[in-house]
């Protein structure tokens, strides 16, 4: 017995498409990123620092780092909070590997806690069930612009003596109960 199958267009589609987007501001950038070229001032340098105080005034914080990557700044909140060989670090399984992968950068390892179906966020009573004496810190991360459950979180977090670093790669600028997040924050 023969089969055919009918030979159908398959159409790719991109993940992400910024073309008609970038059309929008294509000088703006050119040009922003001319001004660098011309004055060579590819680290630190006066467009880092205006970066750095609007950020800042956008969160409405006092002070915004830039760094390279969302990974190097979980990596320097982690080594600003002595967290390192033989700690444990609570955080979701449900995000860009980035997250336990700076946890194994320091030494640290990762302790996935169960995510909220409806928001994809950390569920603070999965926090609680695993901590154990070398958990360190906690990483709540949130997504698609929302916020995790924060105040349980830094209730268990105090009650246990724990730090925590907000990753807020992917919900810069989302609010929990009137105060903006910063792409990364340590609490």
């Amino acid at each position: 017995m023969s089969s055919t199958v009918s030979e159908k267009k398959i159409t790719s589609v991109p993940l992400i498409d910024l073309k008609r987007q970038f059309h929008g501001i294509k000088e703006e950038i050119n040009s922003a990123i001319q001004d660098v070229l011309e004055s060579q001032a590819f680290i630190l340098g006066p467009h880092v620092k205006e970066f750095e105080g609007l950020f800042a005034s956008y969160c409405d914080t006092k002070h915004a780092i830039g760094v390279s990557s969302g990974t190097d700044a979980l990596i320097l909140a982690l080594k600003s909070l002595g967290i390192g060989d033989g700690d444990e670090v609570i955080t979701t399984p449900f995000t860009f590997f980035a997250t336990a992968e700076s946890i194994c950068n320091v030494g640290a390892k990762p302790v996935f806690a169960d995510i909220d179906p409806e928001t994809y966020n950390i569920r603070p009573d999965s926090i609680e069930k695993n901590i154990s004496k070398n958990t360190k810190a906690i990483i709540p991360v949130h997504l698609y612009g929302q916020c995790a459950d924060m105040d349980p979180i830094l209730e268990i977090a105090k009650k246990h003596d724990l730090k925590v670093i907000e990753d807020s790669a992917q919900a810069v600028g989302a609010e929990y109960k009137g105060k903006k997040k910063q792409a990364q924050w340590v609490t």
